[in-house]
């Protein structure tokens, strides 16, 4: 199978790919601040650099997208059927280098969230539970 783009047009649509401040982290950056919650974005101080970082309650979360962290179980998170030889070693690697961070963080006394991104597109009512849930808040809305 071959890309549907020349080359040049497929490094431009690569390159507009962004690692923070996704739509998705934005998303649930909203819902946390509504809920009160103040927290701090991308400490470079801390393994992995998470997402969000709420130091008040010793925890982090991180907001992966499907694809490119290899979420199992979720349409978004398949290897490219073209160029495997790539993509295959390139997404394990990210599977690899997050795990250690996590074991990083969690031996330092961090608790640790993952949001998929597919969580966040579907309902921000559950997301809004899992948040409050993981932060032990009892405000939870049915």
């Amino acid at each position: 199978m071959t890309d549907i783009w020349p080359k040049e047009k497929r490094s431009q649509v690569m390159a507009l790919i962004r690692s923070q401040n996704t739509t998705p982290e934005r998303v649930v950056r909203s819902v946390l601040h509504r809920m009160g919650f103040r927290f701090r974005l991308h400490r470079r101080d801390l393994p992995g650099h998470p997402d969000i970082v709420l130091p008040k309650y010793r925890s982090v979360v991180f907001v992966h997208g499907c694809f490119w962290h290899y979420h199992q179980n979720c349409r978004d998170g398949k290897i490219p059927k073209s160029n495997q030889a790539y993509w295959k070693p390139k997404l394990e690697r990210t599977v690899r280098r997050d795990r250690e961070a996590m074991e990083a963080l969690q031996s330092a006394g961090w608790k640790i969230l993952i949001i998929w991104e597919c969580e966040v597109a579907n309902d921000l009512v559950g997301l809004r539970n899992k948040l409050l849930a993981f932060l032990n808040k009892d405000e939870r809305l049915t």
